[in-house]
């Protein structure tokens, strides 16, 4: 008779662990985000249409209405999985897959719309509405931001994982210069965590 391995711990799936995150420091990144505890226990947070409407609105990204959202939400996700193969290969120092390479710059052949400022009627700088933009112009803007992220070896050395065990998330250290690289995607998220739970331990083993 064979032993019984005993169950893994889930780790709980919070209201707050489904959160979508806008902190990573790029387009690009943020939209890697939208999966969080990648590689152990993957949650998926951009799971549907009112999902996709918070996540472009979070990084100021406007769909045209005539778009399928459908499509759209597809067309992110595999952009989203060939930038997370882009970057973990970075970081872990090995060749990213061809189709990944080939699928950003396919993305970014597609030109998005010029920025423009907006002034109001006293000729003052003023905020506008973002510009809406087809589902290709939209790719290639997250493609385009992801691509000057990768070109960059300043910008690539900045790249970092989240060092909490439940999180994993991708971010650019692009914070105040402390000589350090940071260990954690948010001091007030995991930084804090991992905080209490070394106090905890001390405390119980005093």
């Amino acid at each position: 008779m064979s032993e019984e391995v005993p169950a893994t711990p889930r780790t709980r799936i919070t209201a707050k662990a489904r959160s979508l995150r806008f902190d990573s420091g790029s387009l690009s990144l943020d939209l890697v985000a939208t999966v969080g505890r990648r590689p152990s226990t993957p949650i998926e947070r951009l799971d549907g249409p009112e999902r996709l409407r918070a996540w472009c609105a979070g990084v100021g990204l406007a769909p045209r209405d005539e778009e399928d959202p459908a499509a759209l939400l597809a067309a992110l996700r595999e952009l989203r999985d060939a930038a997370y193969d882009l970057v973990t290969a970075e970081l872990d120092d090995r060749a990213p897959r061809s189709d990944s390479v080939a699928l950003l710059n396919t993305l970014a052949g597609v030109a998005p719309p010029a920025p423009r400022l907006r002034t109001d009627a006293d000729g003052r700088l003023a905020h506008g509405p973002a510009p809406l933009l087809t589902t290709a112009e939209l790719l290639s803007a997250v493609a385009r931001d992801l691509i000057a992220v990768m070109a960059d070896p300043r910008t690539r050395a900045l790249l970092r994982t989240c060092d909490a065990e439940t999180c994993r998330m991708l971010y650019l250290d692009n914070g105040p210069g402390t000589g350090k690289p940071r260990r954690w995607c948010s001091m007030e998220r995991c930084g804090n965590s991992a905080k209490a739970a070394r106090h905890r331990r001390r405390a119980a083993h005093p």
